[in-house]
């Protein structure tokens, strides 16, 4: 990737802040993971049909039931992203079912624990194949512009400034 003499930071390693809450209950990592993925939790949320406040709600619930199942966090089934959104999917199944049904709220068969991806991997090579096409049908610069936001973290004004670019392109 073109860098125009910017010294490039690795992006953060979301994996191992899980397994240090895991393993330490470091709250530094945590707040960093929160600070990340509590803006984005709540988009996808928001994206899904959720009200503000529900999707904040949400995100918040997500975000501690993270904390609180870190334990249960494997990173050879899927990436910490993965992991997160899908604990916030399935909260949002739950609260769409407790709605509907209320009188079945206490029944097991419809609490969610931590997620379990029935094929975890066929499902993230499923993704990346989908993805990895869709940004090949894409020009270059446009495909690299997606690179640096999506999968670098990098925002849109260091990606505007990276490659020269007006801000809102």
């Amino acid at each position: 990737p073109r860098t125009f003499g910017v010294i490039e930071t690795p992006a953060p390693d979301h994996g191992a802040m899980i397994t240090a809450i895991a393993a330490r209950a470091d709250r530094e990592a945590f707040a960093r993971l929160f600070d990340h993925f509590s803006p984005r939790v709540k988009s996808y949320l928001l994206r899904l049909g959720a009200g503000p406040d529900l999707a904040e709600d949400l995100a918040q619930e997500t975000l501690l039931s993270v904390w609180r199942k870190a334990g249960s966090y494997d990173p050879a089934k899927a990436a910490a992203s993965t992991w997160i959104f899908t604990i916030a999917r399935n909260l949002r199944i739950d609260r769409i079912l407790r709605e509907r049904h209320p009188d079945q709220l206490d029944d097991p068969a419809y609490q969610s624990e931590a997620p379990e991806l029935p094929d975890a991997s066929t499902l993230i090579a499923e993704r990346h194949t989908r993805v990895a096409a869709a940004l090949a049908a894409l020009p270059s610069e446009q495909a690299e512009v997606i690179r640096l936001s999506f999968f670098s973290d990098k925002p849109h004004s260091e990606i505007a400034g990276d490659l020269g670019l007006p801000l809102g392109t």
